[in-house]
């Protein structure tokens, strides 16, 4: 199974609008970030995306991605779906609607929203494009199979809403958590490689910490944790230098096998 970080920043981006702070103006490529999201590739070339961040046109064109399979969402906030529209370049080019997986509040919300993805009786105009997609909504535990893939959805709460997190295999892909239950701990044990939402070293009302994260990673247990969600509030080789071993920083393009 292949991972790859298409971006890996919180909803401002590093660097942030307007900010002079030394991570901002860091020239590592690793402290640039755009907005969270990812794709899943399967050894028989199965293509899973999850979420539709702001930046994913320029994120597909970056890490190569220039076909997938299905749409997996862990929420609407607006830096998980704001790129929705960038499917039309895999829509008009794999000639077909892509299956949107996420909670059922998401896709009603997405299809309020961005109708005109979803319902077949909104046709564009000879010689125009639009992207196209298949709501399929989905249930905390449900298990669902894209080609030769099995994905299980994970919820986990994140303030007044709840976020879908995604166990691919020997990956689990969870963003956008508060915390992380027992026993939703107790259904990732197993995975090889985990990924977790880290804000900041303080706490926050809807997303875990990097302390809170470490603790999560320690108790699953996956062999290579990686925090994803970060802010311009640390230098990734400092954070790298500060975390145990067996867990590190992501940052955008980086590819995990496993």
């Amino acid at each position: 199974m292949r991972l790859t970080f298409l971006g890996t920043g919180t909803s401002f981006g590093v660097p942030q609008i307007g900010c002079p702070c030394a991570v901002c103006a860091s020239t590592d490529p690793r402290d640039k970030r755009t907005r969270c999201g990812a794709v899943i590739e399967s050894p028989a070339g199965t293509r899973l995306l999850f979420d539709t961040p702001p930046e994913l046109r320029l994120q597909a064109i970056a890490c190569g991605i220039d076909r997938i399979d299905a749409v997996f969402f862990t929420h609407d906030h607006a830096d998980h779906i704001h790129g929705i529209d960038d499917l039309r370049a895999f829509t008009v080019r794999q000639r077909g609607a892509l299956p949107m997986y996420g909670p059922p509040e998401t896709l009603r919300r997405l299809h309020e929203r961005f109708r005109y993805i979803f319902d077949d009786g909104m046709q564009p105009l000879p010689g125009t494009s639009k992207p196209e997609g298949t709501a399929r909504p989905i249930e905390d535990g449900d298990s669902v199979r894209v080609g030769d893939v099995e994905v299980q959805a994970i919820a986990v709460p994140h303030g007044l809403v709840r976020v879908f997190g995604y166990r691919v295999g020997p990956v689990a892909y969870v963003t956008d958590a508060k915390t992380v239950p027992v026993e939703t701990v107790d259904r990732l044990r197993g995975v090889e490689v985990l990924v977790l939402n880290a804000l900041f070293h303080k706490a926050h009302p809807t997303h875990l910490s990097i302390s809170d994260a470490v603790s999560v990673a320690q108790q699953v247990g996956a062999r290579r944790t990686y925090l994803t969600h970060l802010t311009h509030e640390n230098f990734h080789a400092a954070l790298e230098a500060e975390l145990p071993a067996g867990i590190a920083p992501a940052y955008d393009g980086l590819v995990v096998d496993c």
